[in-house]
């Protein structure tokens, strides 16, 4: 089975930013590019239809801790796979489920073998190992597989770090010999990504970078960072990390975030971003535009006819008026819900749209400082 291949098109004269196609079974990937999540196998308030015709989401996240749980393998493998289940037929990415499990703080044990943990649905006891983890990742389907590995908390003494770090190195060495030792399933490559480790301590994480290097996988991601540390730290730890990893493979920032994160990331030369935050702030009314912030429910939109946004084409964002999805919000209207997401994500995926297109022009930089001031405004 062809492995997914990595090309790259274009560096910014001024910054490290960097354009791409990243080639899946799926399709292509154009970077530097943002995954909606879709923790449960949804986008949480998005159809699958909207998210091809209205975001234009090129690829989108799946979780492994959440699917395992619910609707469990066995659905999933008897559907043919998360892409034939859930009805999308473009690229997804698995998490594998080590952030979640981490989370459980109270509720799980870490030892050498791996994760015993209590299900959050109804209390009983799993046990996620590397093995087991790169099995239901296998099953779910994804054409990015992420490895399993220990997210420590921020902050963490250095010894928790290094311990931590290294106990996901011997993890990693287990996932990438169970992948070897099993075949893709469902007739297309799966493609397993090793992340980086190490806190916030340099030495760490050039550890940890000069580790993942060395398998050689076709795609690289950092972790551990977008945890409670201060943007200039991630921002540090994030070019550090660009610093260490090959040139020629893509690089995935886990769990990123703001409009503005994700421009001064791929400034430092990230090509790969994912979070919740658009749709998880979208369903609470607040809304990322093209001149800044906007919390909906506040009364100044409530006779402000003008459409959410029209400084980029989305069908929802300038279709709708800011008073009537204000309306909505206020009334507990579940389309509320939908309108906010559906315009946040399409608004993420212009930006980086955007983003790539003055990386090819070489002007990156200028667009970059231009556009954070503007889209730090709360208006």
């Amino acid at each position: 089975m062809p492995q997914l291949s990595f090309e790259l098109i274009a560096t910014d004269n001024n910054s490290k930013a960097r354009a791409g196609t990243i080639t899946t079974d799926h399709g292509v990937i154009e970077t530097p590019i943002f995954m909606p999540v879709g923790t449960v196998g949804s986008v949480k308030a998005v159809t699958q239809q909207q998210l091809k015709e209205e975001v234009n989401a090129q690829i989108i996240l799946g979780n492994t801790y959440h699917l395992y749980l619910r609707p469990g393998t066995d659905v999933l493998e008897a559907a043919g796979g998360l892409h034939k289940f859930n009805g999308w037929n473009r690229p997804t990415l698995t998490d594998s489920g080590g952030y979640q499990v981490f989370s459980l703080a109270a509720n799980r044990k870490i030892t050498e073998e791996g994760v015993l943990f209590q299900s959050h649905i109804d209390g009983s006891k799993h046990l996620f190992t590397p093995e087991k983890v790169m099995d239901i990742e296998r099953s779910i389907g994804a054409d990015i597989i992420m490895a399993f590995d220990e997210c420590p908390p921020y902050p963490s003494e250095y010894r928790y770090a290094q311990k931590s770090m290294e106990l996901t190195h011997r993890w990693l060495d287990r996932c990438f010999t169970r992948i070897a030792e099993t075949p893709d399933k469902y007739g297309y490559s799966q493609n397993l990504f090793p992340i980086v480790q190490g806190a916030t301590y340099k030495d760490l994480r050039v550890n940890s970078c000069q580790f993942v290097a060395s398998k050689n996988a076709v795609g690289n991601a950092i972790g551990g960072l977008s945890v409670g540390e201060p943007e200039e730290e991630m921002y540090e730890f994030a070019a550090l990390c660009c610093e260490h990893l090959p040139l020629n493979k893509p690089r995935y920032l886990m769990g990123v975030g703001t409009p503005w994160n994700i421009l001064e990331n791929i400034s430092l030369g990230i090509d790969m971003f994912d979070c919740v935050m658009p749709t998880r702030n979208g369903r609470n009314g607040m809304l990322f535009t093209t001149k800044g912030i906007i919390n909906i429910r506040n009364k100044k939109w409530a006779t402000d006819f003008s459409v959410i946004d029209d400084g980029f084409e989305c069908t929802t964002s300038n279709y709708y008026s800011k008073a009537y999805l204000r309306h909505l919000f206020v009334a507990n209207e579940i389309l509320a819900l939908q309108i906010a997401s559906i315009h946040n994500l399409s608004f993420y995926l212009w930006l980086v749209k955007e983003a790539r297109k003055h990386i090819l022009q070489g002007s990156f930089n200028s667009f970059k400082n231009e556009m954070i001031t503007v889209l730090k405004q709360r208006l």
